[in-house]
């Protein structure tokens, strides 16, 4: 089975393709890696490929912050340069540069 390296990165700001909704990505899975209830609460016509990476975000839309699980193939950048408020992202990562969170190094 081949699989494609991930077109996004941890710390970089998407927006969902369809859904209003955008976020940064904090986890990346290289194929779908949640349940099988998950997956069968998609309506079948729009169910994604499992063989693609799926991104763990720090979601938002107009009315509320949430953790979001989507397909590579939902997924576009954000350009607009404008931070997401999501309240875990400054627990995560440093500055927001372009459209990128530095992402933060644990100090030992």
């Amino acid at each position: 089975m081949l699989r494609a390296a991930a077109k996004f990165s941890i710390g970089q700001v998407v927006r969902h393709r369809f859904h209003p909704f955008r976020g940064v990505i904090f986890d990346v899975d290289p194929v779908f890696d949640n349940t099988e209830e998950w997956w069968l609460s998609i309506p079948e016509q729009h169910r994604p490929d499992r063989d693609q990476p799926f991104y763990h975000l720090l979601a938002e839309n107009e009315t509320s912050y949430y953790v979001a699980y989507v397909s590579e193939q939902n997924l576009m950048e954000d350009d607009s340069g404008e931070p997401v408020d999501h309240p875990e992202v400054t627990e995560m990562f440093g500055a927001l540069v372009g459209s990128q969170y530095e992402v933060e190094v644990p100090r030992h």
